[in-house]
C-alpha cells in the first residue's frame, strides 16, 4: 500500500462541527418554543405552563449568550458573525451554485441565528410583563406600571408572528440546504459532525469544556431567576 493510499485510509470520514452543549441548547430552545406555542392554546387557565416555558427559554438564551463567548470554536459569535461583505459574497456564491463551505454557520446562517435569538428573547422578555387583568399575571406585573404592562402585552402579541416567520424561514432554508447542498445541516446539528473536507473555518471544531458549560447554565439560571427576584418580581409562577 502506497503512502498516499495509507493516508487516505487513515483520514477521518467526518470531523466535529458542533459540540454537545451547542447542539443541546439549539434543540432544547426549539422544543421549548414549540411547547410555549402549544401551552398558549392548550395550557391551564392561568397559563402557568406557558410562563414556565418562557422562563426556561430565557435560561437557554442566557446560556447561549455565555456559550457564544466561551464555548466551542464553532459556537462562539466571533467565529460565525461576519460583515455584510462576507454575507453578500456567500449569497452570490450560493446563487451561482458555488458556495463556500463552512464547518460552523455560514455568514447568512450566522445572522439568521442572531435574529432568532434576539426575537425569541424579545418575545420571552415581554412575556414577563403581560397580564389579562383577570387570571394571568406574569412575573414582573406586580412591579411594572400600567403603561409598561400594556405596551409589553401588545408587543408580546406583535412579535409572535415575526418569530413564527423566522422559524419557518430557518426550517425551510435548512431543509433546502440539506437536500440540495453538500452539507446535511440537520444531521450535523443532531450528530455534531460533518464530512471531512475543505472548510473556510478550521476543521475539526474545538469542543467547549463540559464543566464550563455546566457553569454557564448555573449562571444563566441565577441571572434569570435571581434577576426577577432582585427586581421585585415573582420568579415562580
Amino acid at each position: 500500500m502506497s503512502a498516499v493510499t495509507e493516508e487516505a485510509a487513515s483520514a477521518p470520514a467526518t470531523v466535529l462541527a458542533w459540540d454537545l452543549p451547542t447542539r443541546l441548547a439549539k434543540w432544547l430552545l426549539a422544543a421549548l418554543v414549540g411547547l410555549a406555542f402549544a401551552s398558549k392554546y392548550y395550557g391551564d387557565v392561568g397559563l402557568v405552563w406557558h410562563q414556565w416555558n418562557g422562563l426556561a427559554i430565557l435560561v437557554v438564551l442566557v446560556f447561549r449568550l455565555l456559550w457564544g463567548l466561551v464555548g466551542g470554536s464553532t459556537a462562539r459569535f466571533s467565529a460565525f458573525l461576519r460583515g455584510p461583505g462576507a454575507a453578500l459574497g456567500y449569497g452570490l456564491g450560493l446563487l451561482r451554485g458555488r458556495p463556500a463551505h463552512y464547518l460552523g454557520h455560514n455568514p447568512l446562517g450566522g445572522w439568521m441565528v442572531i435574529a432568532l435569538l434576539l426575537v425569541a428573547a424579545a418575545q420571552a422578555l415581554t412575556g414577563l410583563f403581560t397580564t389579562d387583568d383577570i387570571i394571568v399575571y406574569a412575573p414582573m406585573t406586580a412591579v411594572a406600571s400600567d403603561e409598561t404592562i400594556a405596551r409589553a402585552s401588545a408587543l408580546h402579541q406583535q412579535i409572535y408572528p415575526i418569530l413564527l416567520g423566522l422559524i419557518a424561514l430557518h426550517v425551510v432554508a435548512n431543509i433546502a440546504y440539506s437536500a440540495l447542498g453538500s452539507d446535511n445541516l440537520i444531521a450535523a446539528m443532531v450528530l455534531g459532525r460533518k464530512p471531512a473536507g475543505r472548510y473556510v473555518d478550521p476543521a475539526p471544531a474545538t469542543p467547549g469544556s463540559v464543566a464550563l458549560a455546566i457553569a454557564c447554565l448555573a449562571v444563566a439560571v441565577l441571572v434569570v431567576f435571581g434577576g426577577i427576584a432582585l427586581a421585585g418580581g415573582n420568579p415562580f409562577p
